[in-house]
């Protein structure tokens, strides 16, 4: 079969074309043999996204963005991004830009919710979010340092006004002389103490009783020794115990539980002794006055004359 030139010319102009359709959208990384679902989200500021930026979910790369381009009225920026059909999230996912290494370039993640809420369907606009870079993350730390180091600035040059303001030459002056006041004391401390020096070890009797306190020193060490070495927690020991038992004796004579308790708690004994005594002493007037009646001696037989009690006895 014969083909005319004018088929032929057609036939390879059509060929030519389709090459150069399919290997634009190659270069653009859309697979023109493959459906993918389109996406779209809306940011105030693209972040130097590009065509052709790989759109990853947990950093697996499943699709490309294919438009980026301004809305009516330039405030917002609209991405237009497709995602392979064999990834489904809901409609609650999120589109978030962030910064894909240090050299500052911005890529697109899909972040997935599965919250049981609709598939999203290809055309739906999704969330969309800006994670902080890793620039704006050191703004982030360093703006309370900066202001920190502007505050230890200003105090520190505060200072340096304070302190300059101080050191005027009448200061100066006033703290020369200080130094110098201070330095005369010094070294009158330090003659006072040579002055001392020289006076122990000329003065042997100082040096004696230095000695002598020495000694003394010793000696109390000796017997302190000797007390801890005692066996002092015995005698504490029996003396309490001792203590013990005399006050058991004190509180059995307040008593009155034995005869010298007795003694000392009841009257009865006390007056028979008053009365014991009184009849003794009525003895021995009667004795004196009358000691014949007590003693008898007669070589003839004197016959014996009855005892009469005195006027005092009868009383």
């Amino acid at each position: 079969m014969n083909l005319s030139r004018e088929i032929k010319t057609a036939i390879f102009a059509l060929s030519g074309f389709g090459l150069f359709f399919i290997g634009f959208n190659y270069l653009k990384s859309n697979d023109v043999f493959v459906r993918d679902n389109i996406f779209f989200a809306v940011y105030d500021n693209a972040e130097g996204l590009m065509v052709g930026t790989p759109v990853t979910i947990q950093g697996f790369q499943v699709g490309t963005i294919d438009q980026v381009s301004l809305l009516p009225g330039n405030k917002d920026v609209a991405v237009r991004f497709r995602v392979e059909k064999e990834y489904e999230f809901s409609k609650n996912s999120i589109a978030k830009v962030y910064e894909a290494g240090l050299l500052g370039g911005k890529s697109l993640a899909v972040d997935p919710k599965f919250d049981g809420a609709d598939i999203a369907k290809s055309g739906d606009t999704l969330q969309s979010a800006i994670a902080a870079g890793l620039t704006e993350l050191v703004n982030q730390k360093l703006t309370p340092l900066q202001e920190k180091i502007e505050s230890m600035i200003m105090h520190a040059d505060s200072v340096l006004i304070a302190f300059n303001s101080v050191l005027d030459p009448n200061t100066q002056f006033q703290l020369k002389s200080s130094i110098e006041n201070l330095n005369a004391s010094i070294s009158s401390f330090r003659s006072i103490g040579e002055t001392i020096d020289t006076s122990l070890s000329e003065n042997g009797q100082l040096q004696q009783t230095f000695e002598n306190l020495a000694d003394l020193s010793a000696d109390l060490s000796v017997v302190s020794n000797s007390l801890k070495e005692a066996n002092l927690d015995n005698t504490f020991e029996d003396l309490g115990s001792a203590v013990g038992n005399l006050s058991q004796i004190l509180e059995r004579l307040e008593k009155g539980e034995s005869s010298l308790g007795k003694l000392i708690t009841k009257d009865d004994l006390h007056q028979s002794l008053e009365q014991t005594n009184a009849q003794i002493q009525l003895l021995l007037e009667d004795m004196r006055l009358n000691p014949k009646r007590y003693v008898h001696f007669s070589l003839f037989g004197k016959k014996q004359v009855k005892y009469k009690p005195s006027d005092s006895q009868t009383k």
